[in-house]
């Protein structure tokens, strides 16, 4: 058996309504189609549809905060304008993600394309929305107030009364009282229209302005500044010149012959640190002591610089970043002859103790028939050695108490004769061979320093003779090599000179949007008005006088500041005594009830 039922198609049904259900499906839902045909917008249309979300201030904010989202990684990764070798060793330690950073621009985000993309579109942006506006906020300086409305009783706030004045000069003394209150005026007909708080429009275009001004600041520093590290031990110099920089970099449109005359040489470098309590090895005191020139002539001048407490010097701040110890060591090669004597800066491997690595590279020494065999040495260097039973070679305090250099050597060559650059840090071991003991072991000693050497070991009450103190300051190397001798230590220290253009486009600009920012929040823009028209009550002709405010955003003090503009006006308009009804008798005895009361 079969059963056949027939539908009434609704109106506006279609078969394919309703998915794959068909017209079964259609009967679900009673929505009226919409058959809407949108014109097609065009290329020109299509661009001003764009420039329009684009100069928007939900895209603004949008782009504003990706800007402060793209900023993080920059501080959070290590960027190569600020610390190339931090970037070296990150890609050592992080092979894999150090390639998805290099793709993505994160070891240069500030130059990087997408950051610029971001920065460029905020500026257009910005530009976009302020331009409009500040068209707009001139036609409203140069307009006038509005009139008043016909009913002032529905503003949010409202007062009347009466008075027996005259309805011009209520007005007159209206006019007089807005003005003196820096209301900007309009008379016509039988009302004052006033208006005040134009500064806060101006503060809203100044904030936008000072962020354009920022901008352009940030970019200015970015083309025009340029950054150099050097690491300078103690009695060493250094000249603003590119050859003098360990590391530099700059921005495109910086001009490198044109660099600032000037130079510094490193005193002395002070350093204390707690010795007791729970805060024992933590810095009390870094500074660096230096003599100076600026200029062509040379005069020399005394300073100091500390952490965070910059020189100023012809424009460019030289900044203090870190400091560490040098052994000053004496090589001798198999002739007996001196092939190097000075400072080998060692860099710190323990940032709280200051145990620090280094290398001293030796391309001048021979043998002992003469014939070519560079030496090469891999030193250790503890500022205070915890002794030979701590079974430790780390140090234990980052002041030099007891300075002990571990030292091992190799020989051969140390090709820096191949034309390729190497690390002044490390040892390139590929045609060098290490000097072994006897037994096959690695040749190594630790080494006291030359000139504390009988302080050190104890012999306060006797002194040490020259054979004892070489025996614990050099290592002479097996079969006659020669000798290395840890003759002293002296204290390096590294600087940053940093030139950045803009700094004061940058300072005006952020003063700017805090001003800016600030008349925006605390100065509300509205309007005050006052009407006077005169009219007859129970045949005794009065004058009613209105006032109302209104404020561009709801906020009590509209109608505290309309209650003082109306009692200041009832000096010059009083209240006028209530009138009586002629239609019911009157006793003087008895107050009258006021006629209306007022309202706000």
């Amino acid at each position: 058996m079969s059963t056949k039922t027939d539908t009434t198609d609704e109106p506006g049904a279609t078969a394919d309504q309703g998915g794959d259900l068909g017209a079964a499906g259609s009967q679900l839902s009673t929505a009226p189609q919409e058959d809407i045909s949108l014109p097609s917008l065009g290329p020109i249309g299509w661009v001003r549809w764009f420039w329009r979300q684009l100069t928007s201030m939900r895209v603004a904010l949008l782009l504003l905060f990706l800007l402060s989202i793209g900023a993080i990684p920059g501080s959070l990764i290590p960027q190569t304008s600020i610390d190339p070798v931090k970037v070296d060793q990150f890609k050592a330690q992080h092979s894999t993600l150090a390639g998805i950073y290099d793709k993505l621009g994160m070891f240069h985000v500030y130059s990087s394309v997408w950051f610029s993309a971001i920065y460029l579109l905020l500026f257009i942006s910005l530009i976009g929305c302020i331009v409009p506006r500040a068209w707009q906020f001139v036609g409203q300086l140069r307009g006038r107030p509005p009139a008043a409305p016909r009913r002032l009783t529905r503003l949010p706030a409202y007062t009347t009364w009466r008075t027996e004045a005259a309805p011009e000069d209520v007005l007159e003394a209206a006019g007089r009282m807005l003005k003196k209150r820096r209301f900007r005026v309009r008379r016509e007909g039988t009302a004052v229209g006033s208006e005040k708080g134009y500064l806060r429009e101006a503060g809203n275009l100044l904030f936008h302005v000072a962020l354009i001004v920022m901008l352009v600041a940030f970019a200015v520093g970015s083309l025009w500044k340029s950054e150099g590290g050097k690491l300078i031990t103690e009695g060493d110099g250094f000249s603003n010149s590119l050859t003098q920089y360990d590391d530099f970099t700059s921005g495109p449109f910086f001009d490198r012959s044109a660099m600032e005359p000037f130079g510094f040489t490193l005193d002395s470098f002070d350093a204390s640190y707690e010795r007791t309590g729970p805060q024992r090895g933590t810095p009390r005191t870094f500074r660096a002591n230096i003599t100076y020139f600026t200029g062509a002539d040379g005069t020399e001048h005394k300073s100091s610089i500390e952490v965070n407490t910059p020189l100023d010097l012809a424009g460019d701040k030289v900044y203090l970043l870190s400091h560490g110890y040098s052994p000053v060591v004496t090589v001798k090669d198999g002739r007996g002859k001196v092939v190097y004597h000075g400072a080998v800066p060692f860099l710190p491997q323990d940032p709280k103790n200051f145990t620090s690595s280094g290398v001293v590279k030796v391309p001048g020494a021979r043998d002992k028939d003469g014939k070519r065999d560079q030496l090469g040495f891999q030193g250790l260097f503890v500022p205070t050695f915890g002794g030979k039973n701590s079974g430790s070679m780390f140090s234990q305090f980052p002041a030099p108490d007891f300075p002990v250099l571990s030292v091992n050597a190799w020989h051969g060559d140390l090709g820096m004769d191949s034309g390729l650059p190497q690390n002044v840090y490390q040892l390139d071991t590929k045609r060098l061979k290490q000097y072994k003991d006897a037994s096959g072991d690695i040749f190594k000693k630790m080494l006291l320093p030359k000139d504390r050497a009988a302080q050190m070991l104890g012999h306060s009450g006797a002194k040490l003779t020259p054979q004892e103190i070489a025996a614990a300051s050099t290592m002479n190397l097996p079969g006659g090599g020669g000798s290395i001798t840890f003759d002293g230590i002296k204290t390096w220290a590294s600087f940053k000179v940093a030139h950045q253009a803009g700094n004061g486009l940058a300072l005006i600009g952020a003063v700017g949007a805090l001003l800016g920012l600030a008349a925006s929040l605390f100065i509300q823009r509205r309007r005050v008005w006052v009407r006077a028209e005169r009219v007859e009550e129970n045949g005794v002709a009065v004058t009613v006088v209105e006032m109302a405010g209104l404020g561009r955003s709801e906020s009590a003090r509209v109608p505290e500041e309309l209650a003082a503009l109306a009692a200041e006006l009832t000096a010059s308009a009083p209240p006028a005594p209530p009138a009586e009804d002629p239609t019911e008798p009157t006793d003087s005895a008895d107050p009258a009830d006021p006629s209306e009361g007022a309202r706000a």
